[in-house]
């Protein structure tokens, strides 16, 4: 599993994690038998972060009837296009 660098700001910086670790620290909850925040300190994550990983990944499955990734990434493309056909630009 990798994390990508820290981004921001001086004296305020974020981290940023790649799909992969998201998705193997996904995995360890869902695939495991450790609660999701003991996982979630034993890789140094915010208990928050991984809890939106893992309930995303149920709606993905399937498992919660939410938009999906793709789902919201489709809405996202429209509203942009939308918007560029609004502005006529």
């Amino acid at each position: 599993m990798s994390l990508v660098e820290k981004e921001g700001p001086p004296g305020r910086s974020r981290r940023r994690f790649t799909k992969e670790f998201e998705a193997d620290s996904v995995a360890l909850v869902l695939d495991g038998d450790r609660p999701s925040a003991r996982v979630a300190h034993d890789l140094c994550i915010g208990a928050t972060s991984l809890g939106n990983w893992v309930r995303q990944a149920r709606i993905d499955r399937g498992e919660k009837p939410e938009l999906t990734t793709e789902e919201r990434s489709e809405l996202v493309r429209l509203r942009r296009e939308n918007s560029k056909l609004r502005t006529g630009a």
